[in-house]
């Protein structure tokens, strides 16, 4: 059977593309020591390869999920399940990166119905919900292995925890988990997003000024992986939940969604990508950025494909696409992606961010990728 092609790309082509983005997700390696986190306690945790436990590795078992839902891939599966097998039984500490990988574990529990999960779902959720530590009005504070990060909201800490806890929530059958949940997208988006131009913040810090204001938002960057997490989780979580046409909930958030994806269409690139700050240009250091441009494709596409956006937004995110998968090297790495970043008091600290292989852009690549197949279907 012939390769299906419709936008000018062929579905061989990019399921060719997925599983060299797979490959080289699960054998990236931090050859110079690099990037691992070195912790107080003497554990080195490895951020970059698959051999860790960390936001990045959570993000990876993520897009693996999606391309297993997909065409029902054992090699995927069983990529995922071994990760759980190894990193379960070494264990590690609590925080809002840590939690990611659990969006995945609560669709294998039900996927596979091993019960020996549950009590990992079940803690670690009654963790978030009551042990970690909040901000002022109850946010979920931004703690990390390396900073507890006092009294600060960001932007990938809905991504990171709020939505598992949603997902645990309903697999669990515990819907004040779903309740927090909600609570917690309404937070962020009440302090994280600008309405002047649409998009969102990196962070929001509580803090009292002597000139009567209660908090700040850091450099005021406009990040934009930052801002791809919203692009991407504001579909997951409506989906999700099954909010219906009326609800307010949800409602408010496809307002903000779409006049974030309303303002990227003015940002993106002639060749379809988008800057790591967006609203700064190339010629100011902004360089380009390969995974934000893919989570913003997924965004959108899904978006469209469930009527959350209207049709208009498919052409960029079809561009957005095409720019992702120029990016692929013939080992399957994906180039021009920004590594970990943290808060910035000013805009040179994004501009100052190293460029490398990370499993996070893998797996943004391949839900983009994944969310295009199924155009095909």
């Amino acid at each position: 059977m012939s390769s299906l092609t419709i936008h000018g790309l062929k579905s061989d082509d990019i399921h060719s593309a997925i599983e060299l983005l797979t490959q080289n997700l699960v054998n990236i390696n931090d050859e110079t020591g690099e990037f691992l986190l070195r912790l107080d306690d003497g554990r080195v945790i490895d951020t970059k390869g698959w051999d860790g436990w960390e936001w990045t590795h959570g993000i990876g078992l993520y897009g693996l999920w999606h391309y297993y839902t997909l065409t029902g891939s054992q090699k995927t599966k069983d990529i995922m399940i071994g990760w759980f097998e190894k990193q379960l039984a070494r264990g590690t500490t609590k925080n809002i990166n840590t939690m990611s990988p659990f969006l995945t574990l609560a669709y294998l529990y039900e996927d596979t119905g091993n019960r020996t999960y549950v009590p990992w779902l079940d803690t670690w959720a009654e963790w978030l919900m009551n042990g970690l530590p909040r901000t002022k009005y109850g946010g979920f504070q931004h703690m990390t292995y390396l900073t507890v990060n006092e009294n600060e909201l960001w932007d990938d800490t809905l991504m990171m925890s709020a939505v598992p806890l949603a997902k645990i929530g309903l697999t669990l059958n515990r819907p004040e988990y779903v309740e927090e949940a909600k609570r917690q997208f309404m937070l962020h988006c009440q302090y994280l997003f600008d309405p002047t131009t649409g998009l969102f913040f990196h962070g929001w810090k509580f803090e009292d000024g002597k000139d009567g204001t209660i908090g700040h938002n850091f450099a005021r960057a406009r990040w934009a992986r930052g801002n791809a997490w919203l692009t991407i989780v504001i579909p997951e979580f409506v989906e999700l939940l099954r909010l219906q046409p009326g609800d307010p909930l949800r409602d408010f958030l496809l307002s903000i969604l779409e006049a974030q994806c309303k303002a990227l269409t003015r940002l993106q690139c002639e060749n379809g990508m988008w800057r790591t700050i967006l609203d700064v240009s190339v010629e100011e250091g902004s360089y380009e950025e390969t995974s934000a441009t893919a989570g913003f494709a997924y965004g959108m596409l899904k978006g469209v494909r469930k009527g959350y956006l209207g049709k208009e937004y498919l052409e960029p995110a079809v561009k957005a696409i095409k720019a992702v998968l120029s990016r692929i090297n013939p080992e399957g790495e994906l180039l021009e992606v920004s590594f970990g970043t943290g808060m910035g008091s000013d805009l040179q600290h994004y501009k100052d961010i190293a460029i490398t292989s990370m499993p996070y852009g893998q797996a943004m690549a391949i839900m983009a990728l994944g969310e295009f197949l199924r155009t095909f279907i």
